[in-house]
């Protein structure tokens, strides 16, 4: 690795692959700290939802990013990658090794390609008209306005983000420029990180998809019902509300669906974002996979991944 470059190790992948158990064995075997890659982990008292590591699970390790913002406060990607930049260069200076964990694809992508991002210009009469075109016609009709200019950008969004659908449309109308043109254009000056990137998979889809229901019927024995009752009454809590886990209940909560049928919601929903966050890091040719259906206990694992670590560090 290049000298003047901060060492780096990333853990991604998607939900329910075990990222936060092999990231604090990581973190063990070489003195490092973690810190969070989750746009919803950021969150205070989005606990259960999201899945936010426990003391126990933490083990002792430092977790940095974690529940930090209030619910209601909108919380950039330019935001994220400062906060995370700052953290790690500390981490550094402390003769710590940073390990990047989550699985927020945009956060990671935006943080360690150093992209560039540019003043928060808004514009509120436009941005208020995509949110009524929205009501109208649904989101997907936003979606195909902004694959017309920047396919690769709407290919790596879904119509639920309509948030991120209306920025990359506001800022083509305020720039000139798509988000796409903006990110290679940043990446041109580099980055002040040396990333090792690994992320978890699974070769057999339906070994994930299992491990994903589990999660969320451990979630519901957890108290999910009630986490997510407290943002469905809570005026403020917008960007909660969209959080996978809890706009799922709030069919139970309005009388419409049985709790059964939301649960089995979010677990399909679940399922689907787990493809697109795979979808998404599996783009990146600089990317290590760990079949997490190859490793019969976690140890074995934990080993692969220093080796592979190892291995980089080396080249």
């Amino acid at each position: 690795m290049a000298e003047s470059k901060i060492p780096l190790i990333a853990i991604v992948g998607p939900t329910a692959s075990g990222k936060t158990s092999l990231a604090v064995g990581v973190c063990k075997a070489v003195g490092g700290e973690a810190v969070s890659c989750d746009s919803m982990q950021i969150y205070k008292g989005m606990d259960i939802a999201t899945a936010k590591p426990t003391e126990e699970e933490m083990q002792g390790i430092p977790h940095h990013l974690i529940g930090f913002a209030e619910p209601d406060e909108i919380f950039s990607v330019a935001k994220y990658c400062e906060s995370a930049k700052k953290i790690i260069e500390d981490i550094h200076s402390r003769g710590k090794k940073a390990v990047l964990v989550g699985g927020t694809g945009l956060y990671y992508s935006s943080l360690v390609d150093n992209i560039e991002f540019l003043p928060e210009e808004t514009d509120f009469e436009y941005r208020e008209q995509l949110r009524k075109k929205a009501e109208t016609d649904g989101a997907g009709s936003l979606l195909a306005e902004l694959a017309a200019i920047d396919p690769e950008a709407a290919s790596r969004l879904h119509p639920n983000n309509l948030g991120r659908i209306i920025r990359a449309l506001e800022i083509y109308r305020t720039t000139g420029k798509t988000i796409t043109e903006q990110n290679e254009l940043s990446r041109l000056s580099g980055s002040d990180l040396e990333t090792v990137p690994i992320c978890l998979d699974a070769r057999d889809r339906q070994y994930l998809y299992d491990r994903i229901n589990k999660r969320v019927d451990i979630m519901m024995e957890n108290g999910l019902v009630e986490e997510a009752r407290m943002f469905f009454e809570n005026p403020l809590g917008r960007t909660a509300k969209q959080a996978i886990g809890y706009k799922e209940l709030n069919p139970y909560f309005e009388g419409k669906k049985s709790l059964e049928e939301c649960i089995e919601n979010l677990k399909m929903q679940t399922r689907r974002y787990a493809k697109r966050q795979l979808t998404w890091f599996r783009r990146d040719e600089r990317m290590n996979f760990i079949y997490i259906d190859d490793y019969r206990c976690p140890e074995d694992m934990l080993a692969a991944t220093l080796e592979i670590i190892e291995r980089k560090r080396k080249a």
